[in-house]
């Protein structure tokens, strides 16, 4: 059995007690937690059949001494855990252990109905008295902050692994780190840590975070290094909301608690002079977004000393099989009690319970607290907008030494072990190349020396105009050059027997504020991409999710683009695009010859300059070497797109004014789950062919499109004014919190569009044989629900083309059902 820093603290603690005591039988210990390893206080501890025993004190610790045992077994209990049984060794006469308690059910003990309910009472007394406790009472505070995050592959049989041939050396090489703890197998595999000085100010609001050091252990992403802060890790138990990964959990001291919760006090202690009461309680319903747990309250203040939540069984989160999440609070001076510890651990099981998964633990300590005082602000006061993370340019360069003097507390044994381990597997060629074969399955692309190929899942295609279609991408990665990036592939159709390609570069200068150049040439079919599909046709896996019966309808477009971006503030950026385009429609639309030359121009040939304004106030992303993906902002996010077309230029044919506005944003509303919303709008002045006026987006796939109209096809519906809206609500478990087992959750979702064609563009573009629509000011309306979580991947949707009232087309349907893929907690 491998001891902890705990045990030490025993052996030292007991140290002179056990001199005392030689002569005498001894066993002492420390009791805690299997799943979060933090120390149980004021457990039972009872020598069986027998009325000898003790507590175990705030720590967790325990010790016994005497001539003769009254029984060969300790009997350990708690509530909310199952009883443990420790079988003392009679040959040893000294014995120090560390016992692992399960975790039961609180349920026994907190559902006894008596008159005056004493945790009711206590729990009103905690929300009376949460202004006087919470931190956020403070105008201003700052403190240092140490995080650390391990993650431990768990339950991983490697043996079996290393049957096929190919991954026996990989096997082999892992199966020397793994460990076992309490029988279950598990390889320690990432550890990082960060150490930061974090300052808040209530009025106006602002938030500062410098990041003075970070252990990422080869991760070298200055992104990721951000993420390690406390920034985006504020938990706080006195809202009414307490965030789990992408949920908001009702807190148990809510100020509507006691519609979601039952509460007990099972014990009253003495501590230091102070009396706490020992409030336990469950969850009222099952499968709602509620814990489990205890907490320790003092009296008087009424301010929580250390709260332990957990998930029930019952509790709606997927790949999560057990989740601990603790907060310490202590005293910094007679009468202010303030956060001084979190630990988050959370037992994955993507494959189910007892299967491979992975165990992620995060600690996170707080000193030098420092409350309502002007150094805070004269730091705040460097603020350029509300919330700054700042990166020290040496914060990732720091040595060993350096870590030992500024950890909050030193690592474990296999916190220590983790980086060491890392080092031996990044450096071993063999884990090198298993960790490129697993990127190229899951992302598509493989890095061959400076160069790129991929994504595999493009290589092969069909349509009905190519026919059976091959591509074949290259590009270059961050080795060939850090700010340059070339792409380009070649595609080749056996059924029109034509070769296709595009050719790209990406030059960024700057990445803060961001700063790029980008510029194109692409000669292929038009597949979609263009309306936020997210699955194009030009990819194998939407071979077998096409729509029967609707005319394949093909397009190819030649293009010219160059584009030129720049982050003017933190919260705008403008990005000018240049664009010459060519069309040719190929089937089932409007030919070329049915438009006619202007100014000397080609038809279907256009010239034009747009420029883009974004407005997204703290958004956040995750940046790679050369792109970012937006994670999202609290804020709502607007765009503003002005386009110019010219006639005359490189034979285009058409002058033009576009104006295309939205805005959209994503808001969590606990306890009725969460709103996607997108408001829309446009008008394009001039009288064009259809290439060039707005096509609304549709979907000939039965694969869920959540941008798109899905029970529109592409191509039918255009126009040269609209406005939309796009709305979603996930629910959560709505009517399927009466069946809390299956975890199925509900969502509704709506999607309207208003547009309008003048007399002018029909005339261009509505010719005989081809099947055209405008809305004429009607509206278009889809209304869907449906049933989401199905084996926790898999969405299906439910979708009713409402209005128009009567369908113009033959084949037109109004009710469809549709599936998709969603990965989410």
């Amino acid at each position: 059995m491998k001891y902890s820093k705990y045990l030490i603290l025993v052996i030292v603690f007991w140290g002179s007690s056990l001199i005392l005591f030689a002569q005498s039988r001894v066993v002492a210990g420390i009791v805690r937690d299997t799943h979060s390893e933090e120390p149980i206080p004021f457990a039972s501890v009872q020598f069986k059949n027998s009325t000898i025993g003790m507590l175990t004190d705030s720590a967790g610790r325990f010790l016994f001494n005497s001539q003769e045992w009254p029984s060969d077994t300790l009997l350990f209990t708690c509530v909310g855990y199952q009883p443990f049984l420790y079988a003392i060794d009679n040959s040893r006469s000294s014995i120090t252990v560390i016992i692992n308690m399960e975790r039961g059910t609180f349920n026994d003990g907190a559902q006894v109905k008596v008159k005056v309910n004493k945790g009711l009472l206590v729990w009103r007394k905690i929300v009376e008295h949460k202004p006087d406790n919470d931190r956020y009472r403070f105008d201003n505070f700052s403190y240092e902050l140490y995080n650390k995050l391990e993650l431990d592959l768990k339950n991983i049989n490697f043996e079996k692994f290393g049957k096929f041939k190919p991954l026996r050396p990989i096997s082999e090489l892992i199966s020397q780190h793994i460990d076992t703890a309490e029988g279950m197998r598990y390889l320690p595999s990432y550890f990082t840590e960060a150490l930061s000085d974090y300052y808040y100010q209530k009025s106006p609001k602002k938030r500062r975070e410098i990041i003075k050091a970070a252990n990422t252990n080869g991760v070298n992403n200055e992104s990721m290094v951000k993420f390690l802060g406390g920034m985006d890790q504020v938990v706080n138990v006195y809202n009414n909301f307490i965030p789990i990964f992408d949920k908001q959990f009702v807190s148990p001291i809510s100020d509507n608690g006691d519609y979601y919760y039952n509460y007990q006090v099972v014990d009253t202690q003495l501590v230091a002079g102070s009396r706490y009461f020992h409030l336990v309680f469950t969850p009222r319903r099952k499968g709602g977004d509620t814990f489990e747990g205890d907490c320790w309250v003092q009296l008087g203040t009424f301010a929580i000393q250390k709260m332990n939540l957990r998930l029930g069984k019952e509790a709606n989160v997927n790949f999560v099989e057990n989740l601990s999440l603790i907060q310490e609070y202590k005293m910094i001076n007679d009468s202010t009690w303030f956060l001084a510890k979190d630990k988050f651990v959370a037992d994955f099981s993507p494959l189910g319970k007892d299967k491979a998964g992975f165990i992620g633990r995060k600690t996170t300590t707080y000193k030098n607290i420092i409350v309502n005082d002007t150094s805070v602000i004269n730091e705040l006061s460097k603020n350029k907008i509300q919330e700054e993370v700042i990166t020290l340019t040496d914060a990732t360069d720091k040595d060993k030494d350096f870590w030992l003097s500024v950890r909050h507390e030193p690592l474990t044994k296999t916190e220590s072990g983790v980086i060491n381990m890392i080092d031996t597997l990044t450096n071993a060629l063999v884990f090198q190349k298993f960790t490129k074969t697993m990127k190229f399955i899951g992302t598509g692309y493989k890095d061959i020396g400076n160069y790129q190929i991929g994504p595999w899942m493009n290589w092969m295609s069909s349509n009905g105009w190519e026919g059976f279609r091959l591509r074949f991408d290259l590009g270059t990665n961050k080795f060939f050059d850090k700010k340059v990036k070339l792409h380009g592939y070649l595609a080749y159709g056996f059924g029109d027997r034509k070769l296709k390609g595009m050719a790209e570069v990406f030059y960024l200068p700057n990445k803060d504020p961001r700063m790029y150049l980008y510029g194109s040439f692409t000669n292929d079919l038009d597949f979609g991409q263009n309306y936020y599909g997210e699955i194009s046709q030009d990819n194998i896996f939407a071979l077998a999710l096409r729509k029967n019966g609707i005319p394949i309808k093909n397009i190819k477009i030649n293009e010219k683009r160059f584009e030129f971006f720049k982050e003017t503030f933190p919260w705008m950026s403008n990005k000018v695009t240049i664009t010459h385009k060519a069309f040719l429609p190929l089937r089932n639309l409007v030919p070329i010859d049915s438009f006619r030359t202007v100014g000397g121009g080609d038809p279907l040939k256009s010239f034009e300059v747009s420029l883009k304004f974004r407005f997204a106030y703290l958004e956040r992303f995750l940046e790679t070497n050369f792109y970012r993906t937006s994670i999202g902002s609290i804020y709502p996010i607007g765009e503003i797109n002005i386009s110019q077309g010219f006639s005359g230029v490189f034979k285009s044919s058409y002058n033009y004014t576009k104006l295309n506005i939205s805005v959209s944003d994503y808001m969590k509303i606990p306890p009725f789950g969460n709103i996607y919303w997108l408001v829309y709008g446009g008008k394009t002045f001039g009288t064009l062919p259809y290439t060039l006026l707005d096509i609304a987006p549709g979907n000939e796939l039965y694969y869920y499109n959540k941008y798109a109209f899905n029970m529109m096809n592409r191509w039918e519906f255009i126009h040269d004014r609209y406005a939309g809206i796009n709305f979603e609500h996930n629910i959560g478990n709505g009517i399927f919190r009466l069946f809390p087992k299956l975890k199925f959750r509900q969502f509704w979702t709506a999607k309207t569009l208003w547009g309008g064609l003048s007399d002018k563009n029909k005339l261009l573009n509505f010719k005989s044989g081809h099947s055209f629509q405008s809305l004429d000011g009607k509206t278009y309306l889809e209304l869907g629900t449906g049933i989401d979580n199905i084996f926790r991947v898999f969405r299906l949707d439910f979708v009713w083309r409402v209005l128009p009232a009567t369908l113009n087309k033959t084949g037109d349907k109004t009710f469809g059902i549709f599936g998709s893929f969603r990965v989410g907690f």
